[in-house]
């Protein structure tokens, strides 16, 4: 979706400014949104993609003014909702600390084994459709009609866009190839940027198309 959250390339939010030795949390309550995050998350009601599409979904208003764990204690309400958990699913899901640690182990990496050959290889030329789906999508705005090359081929993993079904509907986990695809600054904001920079951004196969 053209969610707000796709902020990247656009004007007027400022600088990125990292903070020196940042703390892992700058509150008590930001780790316990965290920790609630993953205990619900281990219950195997939803995956990681319908998780961010949640995230992506909430008002502008409130996604813009919110922190980055404000953002992450917000979006389970609707998760908890939409999977009968408050409606005493919780019982059934019910499991011990060294099962939900199991669970999150497992689930910790999306690579997938797939018969079909990757299209592209490195060193090709290729275009970032242009894409507006209505679901979840991890393609960014700012690179889409663009073309960069390819600078190295991932593997296969499953396609988020697939995976981001409704809560309560069969994901989809078939895999795609994926890679990193490196675009110039000056192709994707005008002889304005930087003419240094550039922006490798990872993106699968059904988001690609040969650059003629």
């Amino acid at each position: 979706m053209n969610g707000v959250h796709d902020v990247g390339g656009m004007q007027c939010f400022g600088a990125v400014r990292p903070e020196p030795d940042e703390p892992v949390f700058h509150a008590e309550w930001e780790g316990r949104v965290l920790a609630l995050t993953l205990a619900t998350g281990a219950l195997g009601a939803w995956n990681i993609d319908q998780s961010r599409s949640a995230r992506e979904s909430l008002p502008p208003a409130v996604y813009l003014s919110s922190s980055y764990y404000r953002i992450w204690f917000e979006a389970p309400e609707g998760l908890l909702g939409r999977s009968g958990l408050l409606d005493g699913g919780f019982a059934a899901r019910a499991r011990t600390w060294p099962e939900m640690k199991s669970a999150l182990d497992a689930s910790n990496s999306f690579a997938r084994e797939t018969d079909s050959p990757p299209q592209f290889a490195v060193g090709d030329r290729v275009r970032a459709r242009m894409i507006h789906p209505a679901g979840h999508t991890r393609l960014p705005r700012f690179v889409r009609g663009q073309v960069g090359t390819i600078v190295l081929v991932h593997g296969s993993q499953v396609f988020p866009d697939r995976d981001a079904v409704p809560i309560g509907e069969p994901a989809d986990q078939t895999p795609e190839w994926i890679y990193a695809v490196e675009f110039s600054g000056t192709d994707l904001w005008g002889p304005d940027s930087d003419p240094t920079v550039t922006v490798c951004v990872d993106a699968w196969e059904p988001y690609l198309e040969a650059a003629s």
